[in-house]
């Protein structure tokens, strides 16, 4: 996988605490990497974003690497209430580790974690947490938001010939990094090929586990007071593009819609020649290979890796090549 940098791109429910011992490994057991001996490689990993496809797959994909490598693991399920969450994962610092792995948390939601862990003198390896570089993270490799943004609205102005005097409608969901920054740059792109922008602003969703609904009542709201007045919907993610895309079709409209994540609906649409054109799949178990590998080169040698943050390229998925994806919802 091809490195770079770049400057790129979540909250409801309850907490749930599971703990895997796997068996032993190198390490200390405490803070400042693994040392020798019989003692086992210890690492603390959790996720807020658990309840969607693509976080529980990081959970299991995240448990079998640890299994597979002889590590002592402690895996805590956030389910996006940061208020369970943190305290469980601070609690977990104290108790002692080798490493921290963050999974799809905005670090802006985790700055206690941040500061226990470098109390503790422990590294955190993290996945899609941040959009720009930061020294919470020993790394944070994510993917190219802006490639996203470019690419699915280039499916868009494609399909309508053009963007200028367009009518077209942003969707977005500010607690997730990604799908802010992704939706703020989509938002500007519109804007300078003179789109006209449906709503004024972005439209946002309060919560991913209703992400779906939520876009479709503005969707459905908008075009009942503006019947034929919709060109196009850019949604951060599938699960809203579906519902932007069930409500185009319900009311007759002929608007397109892109989303981003490649889950198996969103492909079977795309591919059906629908409302819905495009989406962006997202490299997750590449990126979760680099970043394992980065964790035992620490456990090897405590040697971190020379930049923390890397931005990945994405593939946008349409009607060509669509049949040919992994959906994102379908990894493990």
């Amino acid at each position: 996988m091809r490195r770079r940098n770049g400057s790129v791109a979540a909250v409801a429910a309850a907490a749930v605490l599971t703990t895997v011992l796997a068996g032993c490994g190198s390490g200390d057991g405490g803070g400042g990497g693994g040392g020798g001996g019989d003692d086992p490689f210890k690492v603390i990993a959790f996720t807020s974003g658990n309840q969607t496809p693509i976080g529980a797959w990081w959970v299991k994909a995240v448990t079998e690497k640890a299994e597979a490598n002889g590590w002592d693991l402690k895996m805590i399920q956030g389910d996006f209430d940061f208020q369970k969450m943190n305290p469980q994962v601070e609690s977990a610092i104290g108790q002692g580790a080798d490493v921290i792995l963050d999974g799809y948390t905005d670090v802006a939601s985790i700055g206690s974690i941040v500061t226990a862990a470098k109390d503790a003198d422990i590294p955190i390896f993290a996945m899609d947490s941040a959009t720009k570089p930061t020294d919470a993270f020993a790394v944070n490799i994510t993917t190219d938001q802006q490639g996203i943004a470019d690419g699915t609205l280039g499916e868009i102005e494609a399909s309508l010939g053009t963007l200028q005097g367009k009518n077209v409608m942003v969707i977005g969901h500010d607690p997730h990094p990604g799908i802010r920054l992704r939706s703020e740059l989509a938002l500007e792109e519109l804007k300078a090929a003179g789109a006209n922008i449906a709503g004024g602003d972005v439209q946002k969703v309060k919560s991913p586990a209703t992400g779906r609904t939520e876009a479709l009542a503005i969707v459905t709201d908008y075009l009942s007071a503006n019947p034929n007045g919709l060109d196009a919907v850019w949604v951060g993610w599938d699960d809203a593009a579906l519902g932007a895309s069930q409500a185009i079709t319900e009311a007759g409209s002929t608007a397109k819609v892109t989303g981003c994540d490649a889950t198996s609906e969103a492909l079977a649409q795309i591919q059906s020649g629908g409302a819905f054109l495009a989406t962006a799949n997202q490299p997750w178990p590449e990126i979760l290979d680099t970043l394992m590998e980065d964790v035992t080169t620490y456990q090897e040698s405590q040697e971190l890796p020379e930049e923390n943050f890397q931005a990945e390229d994405v593939t946008i998925v349409n009607s060509s090549n669509a049949s040919t994806i992994t959906p994102s919802d379908k990894l493990g």
